[in-house]
């Protein structure tokens, strides 16, 4: 069986793949027709799906194989799905106050996050690009080609998955130094490239075209993108935009802060991120430092109540038009419940939701859970910080 039919339907006609050419943006600069995320299918079937006179005595083969886990997603732009973000995904460092993550990145896509953010930096050009969080010397978490080489592996293990990677460029190095480790790590072959500098909600091709071509990593670069020279590594705000970013407010406004001065209207017509990690200020030597806000995860990540993601989600959603297409979060597996945070994605998505699909181990989550109850946790946190500083 092809991957035509395999996603389609066996008794979908042969020459579909034909239908789906590679995507071109459309001539209209708005999105009438994407207001908000139905769980329906779109409205504007595939060529080769209307039903004419001679076919109309068979029925349209249903699809039955998800698209990111669901069926309904198949014909969704990728514009037109919310997908959970795992910050800072790599950094998963036990008893580490640079850490943001509780689970590795298998894990983290096996449960279900679709998004993949962290910040990369250049030591020296021996080691070349590292994931680093701040500094290499408080968290080193292995260089970028090897976590790319374990998400190349899954992606290829799971051929109807379509992710987003969203990189921070700390040392500002230029975007070419990027194509060795992508290219050694094996993903060059699955990443998208759009047909123009920047794209309106409209302009997205859907998860089926993607799936199709294989052309399912999406990857931006926050600063010194050059899409002349690497056309798969976009610039990051020529495509989407940001609520604040580092949010010590739990009351999460859903105010517009990155590109600045960006004009509501064109923010309308772009994919935006839900920048909903909670973080608290630490004096240390004379500074203030951010960290996750631990106490307060299972609240954060919460479905519903005061500073909940479930409850920013709809202030977003209420305010924008639609909900947020990718929702960051520290701590995926913490919540009102493992998963808790899929739930949310769940809902905006109009889609159901099985709990018992996360998060990582028990034994993890119960272990996790303990140490992060009570003050406790924050005091060891800032002492292991202290402590990595004076290394």
């Amino acid at each position: 069986m092809t991957l035509e039919t395999s996603l389609l339907g066996a008794a979908y006609p042969t020459n579909l793949s034909s239908s789906l050419s590679p995507f071109s943006p459309t001539s209209s600069s708005t999105s009438a027709s994407l207001i908000a995320i139905t769980g329906t299918s779109s409205s504007t079937p595939p060529q080769n799906a209307t039903a004419s006179a001679s076919t109309a005595a068979h029925a349209r083969p249903t699809n039955t194989r998800p698209c990111n886990g669901y069926a309904e997603f198949c014909n969704r732009k990728f514009s037109n799905v919310s997908m959970v973000v795992a910050h800072n995904s790599p950094f998963v460092v036990p008893n580490n106050a640079a850490s943001n993550q509780d689970l590795k990145v298998l894990t983290q896509l096996e449960d279900g996050v679709r998004g993949l953010q962290f910040e990369t930096h250049y030591p020296n050009a021996t080691v070349g690009l590292r994931l680093c969080h701040t500094s290499c010397d408080l968290l080193d978490a292995g260089s970028l080609e090897s976590y790319l080489t374990i998400v190349q592996g899954w992606l290829a293990a799971h051929p109807y998955e379509v992710i987003a990677i969203m990189m921070g460029n700390d040392a500002r190095v230029q975007a070419t130094t990027y194509v060795e480790p992508f290219q050694n790590a094996g993903l060059i072959p699955y990443l998208y490239i759009p047909p123009s500098g920047t794209m309106t909600l409209d302009q997205w091709p859907t998860l089926s075209e993607m799936i199709l071509h294989n052309t399912r990593v999406v990857v931006m670069l926050d600063y010194l993108a050059n899409q002349a020279e690497v056309p798969w590594l976009l610039d990051e705000f020529s495509y989407q935009w940001q609520t604040p970013f580092s949010p010590t407010d739990p009351a999460f406004p859903c105010t517009q802060q990155r590109p600045p001065n960006q004009a509501d209207t064109v923010s309308r017509d772009k994919v935006y991120m839900l920048n909903h990690n909670l973080n608290i200020q630490i004096p240390l030597f004379g500074q203030e430092v951010l960290i996750p806000a631990y106490t307060l995860l299972d609240e954060v990540n919460a479905v519903s109540g005061n500073g909940s993601l479930g409850l920013n989600v709809n202030n977003c959603a209420a305010m924008w038009g639609r909900p947020p297409n990718w929702l960051l979060v520290d701590y995926y597996n913490f919540g009102s419940f493992n998963g808790s945070v899929f739930q949310v994605a769940a809902t905006a998505n109009n889609v159901s939701y099985n709990r018992g699909s996360c998060c990582g181990t028990e034994v993890t989550n119960a272990a996790r859970r303990d140490s992060g109850n009570g003050m406790g946790s924050v005091y060891a946190v800032i002492g292991a910080f202290c402590f990595l500083i004076l290394l």
